[in-house]
């Protein structure tokens, strides 16, 4: 099955660990040395709307997919246990 990163960005994330809804693919990680997606990024939620910035992103590694289907990925991933993620910019801490 061929997948392009807009029919990506339309998929849900179930984690298959607690059958939790992650959220939807808003972005990827690709290694350019080798060019192969290492990673989904899900952004973090808002927080009252965007004033107190966002919650951290989840990166689930390219491994943990245990299934892509027509309107969800599955992932062997959950979100309690994992504290990888994305650095954010220079006014995160602030928030």
């Amino acid at each position: 099955m061929n997948c392009r990163l807009v029919e990506l960005r339309n998929k849900e994330v179930i984690s298959c660990d607690d059958g939790c809804r992650i959220g939807c693919v808003d972005d990827l990680e690709v290694d350019t040395s080798n060019a192969k997606v290492r990673a989904l990024v899900i952004y973090g939620r808002l927080k009252l709307f965007g004033i107190l910035g966002r919650m951290d992103d989840c990166i689930i590694p390219w491994e943990n997919i245990a299934l892509i289907g027509e309107d969800t990925i599955l992932v062997n991933f959950c979100l309690k246990n994992n504290k990888k993620h994305r650095k954010k910019g220079a006014f995160s801490k602030f928030f």
